[in-house]
């Protein structure tokens, strides 16, 4: 204990930025798995509550595969498409990406603009895939 308290007072600048690192991590994580779901979740949420799923990868992806009944509106003009979702305010809203990154943008977008049921595909398409879940390209 005694060369680990001797440690950090020789080392201060590196515990520090130990100490910063990990309360960001830590902040992050908590962060965001505060509004998102997993596939299994997603499922009994789109089943029980008819929750709207929306994608926000491109046209192309959408095309080559997406979660059955999902709307497409690419990320890169979602906020000029609030509109569309507009008349879904009242449901729960599941926005999904390629991996999840992008669709926690669209989330805070939507957030920002008075969804109040809004989470993200935890993983995205990625990991609605590896759960073996059905996907369509209708």
């Amino acid at each position: 204990m005694q060369q680990l308290v001797e440690f950090a007072g020789n080392h201060i600048l590196l515990v520090s930025a130990l100490t910063v690192t990990g309360s960001l991590l830590l902040f992050t994580l908590f962060r965001d798995s505060k509004g998102s779901l997993v596939p299994n979740e997603a499922t009994t949420l789109i089943n029980r509550k008819e929750a709207v799923v929306i994608d926000v990868r491109s046209q192309a992806d959408f095309a080559r595969g997406h979660i059955i009944n999902a709307i497409s509106i690419p990320s890169n003009g979602f906020a000029d498409q609030l509109n569309v979702l507009e008349k879904h305010k009242a449901k729960p809203i599941i926005i999904y990406c390629a991996s999840g990154a992008t669709s926690t943008q669209a989330c805070s977008t939507l957030k920002k603009a008075g969804f109040e049921q809004v989470f993200n595909l935890k993983g995205g398409i990625m990991a609605w895939l590896n759960d073996s879940l059905p996907t369509t390209r209708k």
